[in-house]
């Protein structure tokens, strides 16, 4: 946001000197003028205080690099080899760049969706090694050759994979944004064989949230690819 500032600074500069040149030359005018006429409205005070705060505003740099840090100075690229979806990338990212980000803005993978960016919601979750994950708070750096599925890389091509047949089928989803997340986690919740009761199913995926309320409909939708 400071960058902003830039374009503010050079006529604040020019209007900071005119108002120290006008408190300056206003003073000298009362006080050669002021005491004949004996009419001082203006004290040594008065001009002290209004140069000194104007002279002080126009010594403000005229770069923005006065006021911020460029963060491009301060980016670390790492080179990153990662599979998604079983297809190989090899690329620069920023060390700090979350794997959510790099599947969003990189990769343009936005299947996986960004909710509360904190790890609490649910609906970042992919699949690392066959684990599931929350994107959002993994680093990329850190899945260097990893094998990484998202909701992308469930069906085989046409086909949809059988959870997302079985949340269509059971209405395991209303507005959609968490579908992706619900579903990664679904798979995960049989692949790892958490479905002998609806309380265990509940339990496991308590980490996903929906606001909508479709929790019949995803245990139901689990309960069935489990049962298949």
């Amino acid at each position: 946001m400071f960058r902003n500032y830039y374009l503010l600074i050079i006529p604040l500069k020019a209007l900071g000197f005119f108002f120290a040149f006008f408190s300056f030359i206003s003073y000298f005018e009362n006080l050669f003028l002021g005491y004949a006429m004996k009419d001082k409205p203006h004290s040594r005070r008065f001009f002290l205080k209004t140069s000194m705060a104007f002279a002080a505003w126009a010594a403000v740099p005229s770069t923005a690099k006065g006021f911020y840090v460029d963060k491009e100075e301060l980016k670390m690229m790492y080179p990153l080899k990662i599979s998604i979806n079983k297809k190989i990338y090899n690329l620069p990212a920023d060390t700090r760049t979350t794997l959510l980000d790099l599947l969003r803005e990189k990769l343009d993978l936005t299947g996986t969706k960004k909710g509360c960016d904190h790890g609490q919601c649910g609906a970042c979750t992919v699949h690392i090694n066959g684990e599931r994950v929350l994107s959002c708070l993994t680093l990329a750096a850190t899945v260097h050759e990893a094998e990484v599925t998202t909701i992308e890389g469930l069906a085989n091509g046409d086909q949809l994979h059988p959870m997302q047949e079985a949340f269509m089928e059971c209405d395991g989803f209303q507005c959609g944004y968490c579908t992706p997340g619900q579903i990664m986690s679904a798979v995960a919740c049989v692949n790892e064989g958490r479905t002998g009761s609806v309380e265990e199913i509940k339990e496991f995926m308590s980490g996903n949230l929906c606001r909508c309320g479709a929790y019949n409909g995803i245990v139901q939708s689990i309960l069935k690819v489990a049962q298949a």
